[in-house]
């Protein structure tokens, strides 16, 4: 497989959580570290994690999972700085680079799915589909990286890329609703946790 790296966003706040997302329970662990297992079982190397709230709460985690720790000042600016700050650090000879949310649980067949996607249709970006639903995380070659430098809030983010980029989208079917979970409330949370979380399930 071509050489990809992987950005591992983990900055947030979590306001709508109530509690940091990164910390919270999932396969046995918690939610952070089960990403870089996944991040790393997929062989996304290097693995770049991007902290800024609570960082020193998370640091110790992204160190025992192998990651390379980029720690973004401008957090609370919104998502976008993270991913420029995580995309700068990927290395010169990275071909392409997977962007996860750490509230998006993600899993290692998908993310490796995806690797292989790219190398066979060279596409700008590649993305999990299922049931013709676009799923995450998301695959971005070397050649979209000064777009992604680019992003801002105010351009609302990453869909601008994927807005400019359509027809260079590339959609690989999947068939675990995984790639639709967003951690973005208690109920949210509790709902894939009982789904996708416990340790017990495959």
């Amino acid at each position: 497989m071509s050489a990809c790296a992987g950005v591992l966003i983990a900055a947030g706040e979590s306001t709508r959580m109530g509690q940091l997302k990164a910390l919270l329970p999932w396969r046995g662990t918690t939610l952070m570290a089960s990403q870089l297992t996944e991040l790393r079982s997929a062989g996304l190397d290097p693995i770049v994690a991007v902290l800024g709230h609570r960082a020193d709460d998370l640091r110790r985690i992204a160190e025992g999972g192998g990651a390379r720790i980029v720690l973004n000042r401008r957090y609370r600016e919104g998502k976008s700085t993270s991913i420029v700050a995580g995309v700068a650090a990927v290395p010169n000879d990275a071909e392409a680079a997977l962007i996860v949310a750490v509230d998006q649980p993600c899993r290692a067949d998908v993310l490796t799915a995806l690797i292989r996607a790219h190398d066979a249709a060279k596409a700008g970006i590649v993305l999990p589909s299922i049931h013709h639903r676009r799923g995450h995380p998301t695959l971005f070659d070397r050649s979209l990286f000064p777009d992604l430098l680019a992003i801002s809030e105010e351009r609302f983010g990453l869909r601008e890329v994927m807005e400019r980029h359509a027809a260079d989208i590339h959609y690989v079917e999947v068939e675990d609703e995984i790639v639709r979970a967003n951690l973005n409330s208690p109920d949210h949370y509790q709902a894939a946790y009982e789904r996708w979380g416990k340790l017990d399930q495959g």
